[in-house]
């Protein structure tokens, strides 16, 4: 998966921006403004290849026994966050992709009831 086909698949959801809130490297997609994934663009160009989704804590715990490509977010609540390497063929590009639906879905399922119609 390369940072292109990220940044469509991300920014195809229903009520997601981009954005750079920290710095200019630290690329943002929000859900009618929550974050739901982090891209670190220099380390991702550099060869670095992570995101950070959030993610349902017993979920996490067991993704994180599973797989060693990820871990509890970098510099995010560890509970709520796992920092997710993609390496060529360790996680596949379907399982990715179902991880950021996961986060999506995460925080859409957090917002109250009148912000989540509003994505219906």
């Amino acid at each position: 998966m390369n940072i292109e086909q990220l940044h469509e698949y991300c920014i195809k959801k229903k009520g997601v921006t981009e954005d750079f809130p920290f710095d200019e490297d630290t690329l943002v997609f929000k859900v009618l403004g929550k974050m739901f994934a982090l891209v670190g663009l220099k380390k991702w160009e550099s060869g670095e290849k992570t995101i950070n989704l959030k993610c349902d804590p017993d979920y996490a715990e067991e993704l994180r026994a599973e797989y060693s490509s990820i871990q509890p977010g970098f510099h995010m609540n560890k509970k709520h966050w796992n920092t997710v390497s993609i390496k060529d063929g360790d996680l596949s590009p379907k399982f990715i992709l179902e991880l950021i639906d996961h986060s999506y879905d995460m925080v859409v399922k957090s917002m109250p009831k009148n912000l989540r119609d509003t994505l219906s």
